[in-house]
């Protein structure tokens, strides 16, 4: 195995991606459209990678596997360097646990992205 790289599938990519680009640094590498809006996109920074598909384009693309990932959800972790300058960042977001320090020693923080996945964001040491 070499990767593992996140899909989350939404109803529109558009309202998602002022959270990881203009919040976060992301940076878009990939768009495809779909019909009249953006269908795929992959979101890339420092080695990371995201993509996000709408479920119209999944439909399209992958038919069957759709219907098996209705209903199902998935959080994203991720380990920061500076969680202070991501959670200045994130300012306005929603989010769903303020920061804490957890029983494993993170300080971490837990938001829910426009898409309404819960993104966490933890730094140790």
């Amino acid at each position: 195995m070499k990767k593992l790289t996140p899909v989350l599938y939404v109803d529109a990519i558009e309202p998602c991606l002022p959270f990881w680009v203009d919040r976060l640094g992301f940076t878009k590498t990939v768009e495809v459209p779909h019909e009249n809006a953006i269908g795929f996109v992959i979101l890339a920074r420092d080695g990371l990678e995201l993509m996000y598909q709408t479920w119209a384009s999944a439909a399209a693309d992958l038919a069957g596997a759709t219907q098996r990932t209705q209903g199902r959800s998935a959080a994203l972790y991720i380990e920061v360097a500076n969680l202070d300058q991501v959670e200045r960042a994130l300012r306005g977001a929603d989010v769903v646990h303020p920061r804490r320090k957890a029983f494993y020693g993170a300080t971490e923080i837990f938001v829910r992205e426009p898409g309404g996945h819960v993104v966490g964001f933890a730094q140790t040491g």
